[in-house]
């Protein structure tokens, strides 16, 4: 006997798992397990029980539910165990060996692991604790507020355990490993930045700098896009290790290891057959356990299915019998852990029917035979298969074929089966109605034909696989999904070693790492590559690694003879409809990683309401993938497959999702900085997009302007690629707001590649307005000679080009930069020269960015009254909601010269506001300028607490 917390609530028998019915019930056997041996009050089993008001009948609930609990604890002859229900007084006491209960040999397991001394020793005992977690704790209960902090604290218990794992793989110097194990949990809690911190380092000390990178940016903008802060001390230390290139102390190389599927297992030490994990007691397991118990009893699992108990001869078959029409287990099967337990998940119930979903060669039905195999001894009647070859070249087989192939196999005589197809669905629910059977229905193409083949029996279980995610099925006979991705990078190398060995793989870890990576995990990607390397035994890794690398003759090395990535997606492509494929083709020359509604009408020429439904049909066929809503990805061997398909309509595509992007970006910098100048004039060519993304305030476009910077960056890099540097630069340039606001974020290499684009287009009034940005870029990165070098050179090339704006905004940089080398009589003159050029071209925006600068200067030359008149005037020119960064740096000015003037109360209250202003826009730049200013004056220790946290958020930043 077993009592389980870590997974779904139950307790486990000899005979199968308890049917402890409904939530309420294994509510009570939670609460009492997790005080075992401990007496319960009624009032806390309440509380357990009711995150509300308790109804007035609440005792007699509870009391309802013990006397269930206990008949059932009896009839399983809990007593032979030590386990007893009792009463005392106005409490209940589970008594219960702490040797019967997962979440108390959890626990043990890990005081052992921190007591082994040898990190082998403790990664074995943390390992075998983790295998005790079946799903999240206390599933299936109703959680109660006592409850959802027993689970948190069994989660957080969990997640340390993943930690200390990996940190055992760390001492061992197998730091891949690591990484695999705590990539899974990164993923699942995204704010946790420890497990991002550890997951960073064990990526970097395994070779895979760029992903411990991309790992970092990853988790940085998601804490600023779901919390609004920056990096703590953790992930920040990780970062700066990674960048100091530093190994840290226990960096050896990784070694292989048979149990994480990098290697394949040593002959003899293969599991005999018949001695697999049973259905029930492997993690995530509980496929109709009382079914398989009963299989086990007098059956040996060896000899092949056992003879059926459960059902009862039919007129018209006489004597039942086993049947199996499964084919062979796949070979070189590996991971997929979490799936398989899913599908175990899934299976259980009534009736079920598991539906696995996924792209073409992601092994739907590799991982659907696994499974069955696996738990061959839950079906005792038979296991049934048919290839509905929904996405072949050959047809679909009729219907009455497939039926009378299952018939035929359940023994009835071909004479008495059915001609018409309804009549042998019928004949087929009724031969199975008191069955146990398997029934595995391979690359269905739609629901109408996968419900007519299902079976009647309410113990039957139903295994559908397709390319579709079947939504109508789901809908109909609730058939639970088990969406199935592409393999991690552990796995994919696994799957080479499966097929090459284990020698041939170590001898070229990177290159095998390379090889997985640019087969971008699909296991039918990665089957073909290693049969092309498995029959040229003279040929490297690192070879055939170089001849995938080049993108356009990639999917021709990934095809052998009939089978390859290409005709896998063929299959799947040749059944869209029209305006779907249109869509495909177009996707395919995306120089972005994800497309929304927007991007994709632009890139087909059509409009968003036409790309979305174009996009839904794509995601039902799993050649696009929704990672959030309204936000598509296409894995890249699709995408280099959409890409060939029509290669002529390439350049159409580039110029309208670069158009799309200018127009977008206009629209996020108008919104962003209302009034502002715009940066240029549209090309002579562009094209407005039939519809462009309307942005409802500053967060929402600057919330844009952050989530695309990198495919932005992408689309500029394609376009100076194709020829097309009008758009390059524009692209750039239109990020200002952002740039602007995250001044310290690295831009100056994009802002460089802009320069490159607008010199090859000779257009000085490109040159300029690039130049000013990326001058004050430099300044702040404190470059100062590279700044000024190039801001003189921009003030000639904006009078060159009549840009009289242009010219404020470089006379204003340079005099940033002069007043920081101590030319301060020269940076006032250049600032007030940029007013009056702005005065002249009635451009309020610039005019108040020249007196924000030139009255900081008038306050650093000591000139307090001028500084006031002139922060006061650039104020007057803007409405209450201009850019939040001007206004807080101008009352910072008007504070500081309220105080240089002995006006100690109004200098005060204006630096107050200005931090307060600060602080809500989460500027903290400014917040730490007006808040160090009001420390010189007074030591209130409310100003010195919010000076250092702002001072903290800004160490990080950049």
């Amino acid at each position: 006997m077993e009592f389980r917390l870590l997974g779904t609530v139950s307790v486990d028998t000899r005979t199968g798992p308890l049917p402890l019915g409904p939530a309420k019930r294994r509510s009570l056997l939670a609460a009492l397990l997790l005080s075992a041996n401990t007496p319960v009050s009624i009032a806390r089993l309440t509380d357990s029980l009711w995150d509300d008001e308790p109804p007035l009948h609440a005792r007699s609930v509870i009391q309802g539910h013990v006397s269930r609990l206990r008949a059932l604890l009896v009839g399983a002859d809990a007593e032979a165990y030590g386990v007893e229900l009792i009463t005392l007084g106005d409490a209940y006491v589970l008594r219960v060996p702490e040797t019967l209960l997962d979440s108390q040999r959890f626990e043990e397991l890990l005081v052992l692991a921190r007591e082994q001394r040898s990190p082998a020793d403790s990664a074995l005992m943390l390992k075998e604790a983790l295998s005790l977690w079946q799903g999240p704790a206390l599933t299936g209960a109703f959680a109660g507020p006592p409850l959802q902090a027993a689970a948190h604290s069994l989660e957080e218990s969990r997640l340390a355990a993943v930690e200390q794992l990996a940190h055992a793989y760390t001492a061992l110097g197998e730091h891949s490993r690591a990484a695999a194990v705590l990539r899974a949990e990164a993923v699942a809690h995204p704010m946790r930045e420890s497990l991002a911190a550890a997951l960073m380092t064990a990526l970097y000390r395994a070779g895979r700098q760029s992903e411990a990178l991309d790992w970092f940016h990853r988790t940085r903008r998601l804490l600023a896009d779901e919390l609004g802060i920056d990096p703590g001390h953790e992930l920040a230390d990780a970062y700066a290790l990674i960048l100091r290139g530093t190994p840290g102390p226990d960096a050896p190389t990784d070694r292989p290891d048979d149990s994480t599927g990098g290697a394949k297992p040593r002959p003899g030490t293969e599991p005999r057959p018949g001695t697999e994990a049973r259905p029930g007691t492997e993690p995530g397991a509980g496929v109709k356990a009382g079914i398989v118990a009963e299989a086990w009893a007098g059956a040996d699992s060896t000899s092949g299915p056992p003879l059926p108990r459960s059902a009862v001869p039919h007129p018209l078959v006489g004597e039942p019998h086993p049947t199996d029409l499964l084919p062979r287990a796949p070979r070189g099967f590996h991971g997929r852990g979490a799936e398989l337990a899913a599908l175990s998940r899934a299976a259980a119930g009534e009736a079920p029917v598991c539906l696995v979903t996924g792209p073409a060669g992601v092994g739907k039905t590799a991982l659907a035979l696994q499974w069955a195999h696996r738990n061959s001894a839950a079906f005792p009647d038979g296991r049934l298969f048919a290839d509905l070859r929904g996405f072949s070249d050959t047809g679909e087989p009729t219907l009455i074929e497939v039926l009378r192939e299952f018939l035929l196999a359940l023994g009835v005589a071909p004479r008495r089966i059915p001609e018409s197809a309804p009549a042998a669905a019928a004949l087929f629910r009724s031969l199975t109605d008191r069955r146990r059977l398997l029934v595995v229905l391979d690359n269905a193409r739609g629901s109408a034909t996968v419900r007519q083949l299902l079976p009647g029996g309410t113990d039957c279980v139903t295994l559908v696989t397709s390319r579709h995610r079947l939504e109508g099925l789901i809908a109909s006979d609730a058939a639970r999904p088990v969406p199935l991705d592409v393999l991690e990078p552990q796995d994919g190398t696994a799957l080479l070693a499966g097929v090459l060995g284990e020698e041939r793989v170590l001898a070229e870890p990177v290159a095998a790492r390379r090889l997985a990576g640019l087969c971008g995990g699909l296991p039918l990607a990665l089957r073909v590559t290693a049969a092309r390397l498995a029959g040229r035994p003279q040929r490297t890794l690192a070879g055939l690694a170089d001849e995938l690398a080049d993108e356009r003759s990639r999917l021709t090395y990934l095809a052998v003879d009939d089978t390859g990535v290409s005709a896998a997606l063929r299959l799947t492509v040749q059944q869209l409809p029209p305006d779907a494929v249109h869509q495909f083709t177009r996707l395919g020359h995306h120089p972005g990683s994800h497309v929304d509604r927007h991007t994709a009408a632009a890139l087909a020429g059509t409009d968003p309401v036409a790309a979305a439904a174009a996009l839904e049909r794509l995601a039902t066929a799993h050649l696009v993938t929704e990672t959030a809503p309204g936000r598509w990805v296409l894995h890249d061997l699709v995408r280099l497959y959409a890409r060939g398909l029509d290669p002529a309509s390439g350049p159409e595509a580039l110029v309208g999702v670069l158009d799309h992007y200018i127009a977008t970006a206009l629209a996020a910098a108008d919104t962003a900085e209302p009034g502002g100048e715009p940066c240029f004039v549209l090309p002579d060519d562009y094209h407005r997009p039939a519809a462009v993304q309307d942005f409802t305030d500053r967060a929402a476009a600057m919330n844009w302007l952050a989530a695309e910077r990198d495919d932005l960056a992408r689309a500029a890099v394609a376009a100076r690629a194709a020829g097309l540097d009008d758009r390059a630069w524009r692209i750039i340039l239109l990020q200002w707001p952002q740039v602007v606001w995250r001044v310290r974020d690295g831009w100056a290499p994009l802002l460089e590649l802009a320069l490159d684009a607008a010199r090859t287009e000779h257009d000085p009034y490109a040159e300029s307005r690039v130049i000013n940005l990326l001058g004050w870029v430099l300044t702040e990165e404190g470059r100062s000679a590279e700044a000024v070098a190039l801001l003189e050179r921009s003030l000639d090339l904006a009078r060159q080009a009549g840009d009289r704006l242009g010219e404020a905004t470089a006379l204003i940089n340079l005099a940033i930069v002069q007043a920081e080398q101590g030319g301060l009589d020269t940076a006032l003159k250049g600032c007030a020269l940029a007013v009056d050029l702005a005065r002249e071209e009635a451009d309020a925006h610039t005019e108040m960015l020249a007196l924000q600068h030139l009255s900081r200067m008038q306050l650093t030359a000591n000139r307090p009254q001028e500084a006031l008149h002139s922060a006061r005037t650039a104020l007057d020119l803007g409405p209450e909601h201009e850019e939040v960064a001007r206004r807080v740096l101008l009352l910072t000015v008007s504070g500081e010269a309220r105080l240089a003037l002995g006006d100690e109360e109004e200098g005060i209250r204006m630096l107050d506001l200005a931090a307060a202003e600060a602080e809500r826009a989460e500027y903290d730049q400014g917040a730490v300028r007006a808040l160090e200013a009001l420390l010189r004056v007074t030591a209130r220790a409310e100003y010195r607490r919010r000076y250092e946290e702002a001072v903290g958020r800004l160490a990080h930043d950049g």
